[in-house]
């Protein structure tokens, strides 16, 4: 991470980051033509998230790939089929939970926006909804969630062992498909982001019930365990295009972005929003006692009082509908939403920004609305 924003004066504190994360960073702002232009204009010069136009809609963007994800669903249907029924019945049932595919779309787009013409990506874009969907399957047993997109949870369903083991399955054939599309960056590339979503889940694990968890910690978390697969999904698109590295380190910067924006939405309007909205209770995170930058930003913010109730409630201590009630004002009165949508806008323009190099098209005006889009479900 280069630049984040940060309570005071709209930066984190900097930290140098590695070689690599430089070149990265330099062959992205080169690309969209900001590399003479500070971190503060590159978030505010190019497209701006205009509050004043109509809602955005993922419509553009399902339009754009929608016969290219025909042959994405046809790639999933089939690789989830086992002779064993409780694997595609399970697989099945996550699958077809009523989920955008906002990943393996990104894949897709991202090929149009490259002016890709093969058929690589379907293949490629069904192993990175399995790698999702694992990931999904295992995140419901280690939270104890019992709601996902409106429907209960498998494990809640057919128990815990299932939910893992089929989620092992649907990672295996995830990679039988990286295989067989034969590129080895492309299996450098979503392997890597495989490994990077276990450690960011294995570092928000150990962080678990932490109140006082820094706000950048936080952020390597959410980089990890979200954007990194939002990040490879777009960048495997300039891989198979035989595009410059300087286009995969555009993509990647965009999914990155789009990524960290679209997960602290999730965690703002855990707090503001309903089930119909979010796809499961409000307030789960709150009775899970998940530490997300809300309550993060309100417990930094508050008094000795707040700062106790806050350690409770992540404790597990204080859970019921009024402690609920309580943590939805302390968050709106510290500002902590306001504060974390702020963030998320921020990142949302810098995944815009990521792709301003590209020639306008219909498939970069889908992908900036599709940011929109991620950005405005909390509004």
């Amino acid at each position: 991470m280069l630049w984040a924003v940060g309570r005071e004066n709209g930066l984190v504190p900097y930290r140098a980051p590695p070689a690599r994360a430089i070149k990265h960073a330099q062959a992205v702002l080169a690309f969209a033509g900001l590399l003479r232009q500070t971190p503060h204009e590159m978030s505010a010069t190019i497209h701006r998230l205009d509050p004043s136009r109509p809602a955005p809609s993922l419509e553009p963007m399902m339009s754009l790939v929608a016969a290219d994800m025909n042959a994405v669903n046809a790639v999933i249907l089939d690789r989830m089929q086992s002779e064993i029924p409780l694997i595609p019945e399970l697989a099945g049932h996550l699958i077809a939970g009523g989920g955008k595919r906002m990943r393996p779309m990104l894949t897709l787009a991202s090929a149009k926006l490259l002016g890709y013409t093969g058929n690589r990506h379907h293949r490629l874009a069904a192993s990175v909804e399995f790698i999702h969907t694992a990931t999904l399957l295992h995140d419901d047993v280690v939270d104890g969630s019992d709601l996902r997109r409106g429907k209960r949870t498998a494990n809640l369903i057919w128990g815990n062992p299932a939910s893992i083991l089929v989620g092992d399955f649907l990672f295996s054939r995830s990679f039988e498909l990286m295989v067989e599309d034969g590129s080895l960056k492309v299996l450098k590339i979503l392997s890597n982001a495989s490994a990077v979503i276990a450690e960011g889940e294995v570092n928000q694990l150990t962080a678990a019930r932490r109140v006082d968890l820094g706000e950048e910690r936080y952020l390597d978390i959410i980089g990890a365990k979200t954007a990194a697969l939002f990040a490879a999904a777009c960048k495997i698109a300039a891989v198979v295009a035989e595009r410059p590295e300087a286009e995969e380190a555009a993509l990647d910067a965009f999914g990155r972005n789009l990524g960290i924006a679209f997960q602290l939405v999730d965690d703002a309007i855990d707090y503001v929003s309903d089930a119909g909205t979010m796809g499961k209770d409000t307030g789960d995170d709150f009775r899970e006692g998940k530490v997300t930058l809300p309550v993060i930003l309100a417990y930094a913010r508050g008094n000795d009082e707040d700062r106790a109730f806050w350690k409770d409630a992540i404790l597990g201590f204080r859970s019921s509908d009024e402690d609920f009630a309580r943590a939805v004002d302390l968050v709106r009165t510290t500002r902590a939403i306001d504060d974390t949508l702020a963030r998320a806008r921020h990142y949302g323009q810098r995944a815009i920004d990521a792709i301003a190099g590209f020639a306008p098209s219909k498939a970069r005006d889908a992908m900036t609305e599709a940011v929109e889009f991620a950005v405005a479900r909390a509004y």
